[in-house]
């Protein structure tokens, strides 16, 4: 992380978790962050819809010029980095992983904005909107409105001991359902175990 507020955000995130996956999103607490609020932004998980923003900050909509609620996510990414953070972000909220991406746009001028771009989940609850939150924020200053963003680089930020393959985890998501299980990898093979989580 080359921002300090990308590695802030991430530092308060990483502190919420509670010795889980992600924290719960009732444990974010805006007046915590006070100074980053212009940054964050908390996405939907509607593929549909392009992951809408449900919140955006102050800042985050001025590189825009406009109120991003209820806009689509994926709508600010170019051609091949629409497809891509697409990608990015439904890992990032049916795996519980982190991403981190760098992103540059062009400003009304001409000029070449880099930006950097952090993703992170927060605790899947049966019966509950999965949503992401993240922060956006631009290495230069004064850049007036940008245009569409390009992806130019991304990873994501570590690696869990369970994966449950996204197709199931979406469904269990959607009927409440518990899953658990591992995939290895080296032999090809996957054990899941799924049960209902009780009303």
């Amino acid at each position: 992380m080359k921002h300090p507020a990308t590695s802030a955000y991430f530092a308060y995130w990483d502190s919420k978790r509670a010795g889980e996956r992600a924290p719960d999103r009732s444990a974010i607490e805006p007046g915590e962050v006070r100074e980053l609020l212009g940054d964050i932004f908390v996405l939907s998980y509607d593929t549909t819809a392009g992951f809408p923003f449900r919140v955006a900050g102050t800042r985050v909509c001025a590189l825009f010029g406009r109120d991003l609620k209820d806009t689509s996510f994926l709508s600010l990414f170019a051609g091949d980095s629409r497809r891509e953070i697409e990608d990015i972000a439904t890992i990032v909220a049916e795996e519980t992983l982190g991403a981190l991406a760098g992103v540059t746009a062009r400003t009304a001028s001409g000029g070449l904005a880099h930006l950097e771009l952090l993703l992170l989940p927060f605790t899947t609850r049966a019966h509950m909107p999965v949503s992401v939150t993240g922060l956006l924020v631009p290495f230069e200053t004064n850049l007036g409105l940008l245009g569409e963003l390009e992806l130019t680089s991304y990873r994501y930020l570590h690696r869990p001991e369970k994966i449950v393959p996204r197709a199931l985890r979406k469904l269990a998501i959607a009927r409440g359902f518990m899953v658990c299980g591992f995939r290895d990898d080296g032999a090809h093979r996957t054990e899941l175990m799924a049960r209902r989580v009780p009303k």
